[in-house]
């Protein structure tokens, strides 16, 4: 196409293709409007692509290959168990694939057009989107951003061939023999464990004094516990000075508690956080506020202050989460339409796939008493769960917070095997008002992990059966 040909005209366009962007795309043209949607890398975003699944795929692969070689307690003795990492990473791109394919089919199955290529603001109804042949103009009466964010680089360790972040990490073509992570955040967990469970010796250094800062520290502690087993060494209180790199691997020097150590390892990943995409939309051209990190301000139906343009996911206020972003896709593409929908933040559940994998939902205890609320919390173990003792999975526990007044669920904690399943019931009784008594009075299939959100709704009541009180 010859620039300035013509422009193209549609009611939403969508920037990003992400779990955000695809999502409201789909909703605004199931709600009849005509959509287009731009994306300059792969469909899927960062999530399908270099994030939440391939990394789930790497993890699962490690699962399997540790409990291979780590099952004699239960009778199960493998001899000459070894790791075709080739062919790991080939399967894990066979996931990404079904998924980023699935996701372009359900856009065109709702007839929204797609179009490859970078988007630039020209004004407050227009974008020009370029690629490396062309360039064409699309004006909109409504555009959801929805660009994500990618890892921040720290001073002194510039990403390359050994020094990598997240998406370095999840396509390496060998097992690092020695690893070195920088933050112990939810992506350094789940990597780390991945790694080590694949073999991979692993030293993790950490700011502060414990890893998952956003979850409670009884929490953290069985994670760093398990990946202690598993010959994970934790440094804390450790700033990273520089690295050395070479041929074959790396030099990290770090500050630990006012003392100066040197690490090294085939690799050094570093996970430190993630900065919002929104510097290269001319957003700033267009008048639409942002904070000085570059997050975009929106109001409760993700609508920035210029009122045809909203904002949703990673670059919106709030913690990265996949489903984050698609719930505000939703709510975007439903304001659009004229309809009443508003964010509600208290029901959206924070899961993290480290050993025992994390999740938690609504108030924790300090939270809840922090907002003004008299609580109850009630514990409940996974070892005095039968499902949990058969599976040979008993650390763990989950926590509910009630109102003490009238039992009203206001917040879970699970720390434990499938948490990351079990947190949706959790989710649902907060969202729809539910009380302990009625998660109590809920028959749970026996046997199942389920049953511990029974047992704990029991622990609330004050009437537990299968733990003394």
């Amino acid at each position: 196409m010859v620039v300035g040909d013509f422009a193209h005209e549609v009611d939403t366009l969508v920037i990003g293709s992400g779990p955000g962007g695809y999502v409201a795309a789909i909703r605004a043209a199931q709600l009849g409007q005509k959509v287009t949607i731009v994306e300059k890398g792969e469909m899927g975003g960062v999530c399908l692509n270099v994030g939440c699944i391939p990394s789930k795929a790497l993890i699962s692969a490690g699962h399997r290959y540790h409990n291979a070689k780590h099952s004699d307690d239960m009778g199960i003795i493998a001899e000459n168990v070894s790791i075709n990492f080739e062919k790991v990473q080939e399967w894990k791109a066979s996931v990404v694939k079904k998924l980023t394919g699935g996701v372009e089919g359900l856009l065109k199955g709702n007839k929204v057009e797609i179009v490859r290529g970078e988007a630039y603001f020209a004004s407050e109804n227009s974008v020009r989107i370029m690629d490396e042949k062309s360039a064409q103009t699309y004006n909109f009466k409504n555009c959801i951003i929805a660009t994500g964010s990618r890892p921040i680089e720290i001073p002194g360790f510039k990403y390359t061939e050994r020094v990598i972040n997240s998406t370095g990490a999840l396509s390496l073509k060998e097992v690092p023999k020695k690893l070195v992570v920088i933050g112990g955040g939810y992506i350094g967990m789940e990597l780390a464990g991945a790694y080590s469970n694949m073999g991979a010796e692993v030293v993790v250094l950490e700011g502060s004094k414990q890893i998952l800062g956003g979850f409670e520290k009884q929490m953290a502690k069985l994670v760093e516990r398990r990946l202690k087993k598993n010959g994970v060494q934790f440094k804390m209180e450790a700033l990273a000075k520089g690295v050395e790199e070479s041929d074959s691997g790396v030099k990290v020097t770090a500050e630990v508690k006012g003392k100066e150590e040197v690490f090294e390892a085939d690799y050094c990943l570093v996970t430190v956080g993630r900065k919002p995409n929104t510097d290269e939309l001319g957003l700033e051209q267009i008048g639409v506020e942002m904070t000085e990190r570059g997050v975009v301000k929106i109001d409760k139906q993700c609508r920035t202050n210029v009122s045809n343009i909203y904002a949703i996911g990673d670059i919106v206020e709030g913690p990265p989460l996949a489903h984050k972003a698609s719930y505000e896709g939703k709510i975007a593409a439903e304001a659009i339409a004229g309809e009443k929908s508003e964010v509600d933040y208290l029901a959206i559940p924070a899961v993290v796939f480290s050993e025992p994998e994390l999740a938690s939902v609504g108030y924790t205890e300090a939270e809840a008493k922090e907002a003004g609320f008299d609580v109850v919390a009630s514990k409940f173990p996974f070892a005095a769960n039968g499902r949990a003792l058969s599976l040979n999975e008993t650390d763990g526990f989950m926590k509910l917070v009630t109102r003490k007044e009238d039992g009203l669920v206001i917040g879970a904690q699970i720390a434990g095997p499938n948490a990351s399943d079990m947190i949706a019931e959790l989710g649902l009784a907060i969202e729809t008002g539910m009380t302990a008594e009625d998660i109590a009075l809920t028959i749970h299939a026996h046997p199942s992990l389920g049953e511990i959100t029974m047992e704990a709704a029991e622990v609330a009541l004050g009437t537990p059966i299968h733990i003394v009180k």
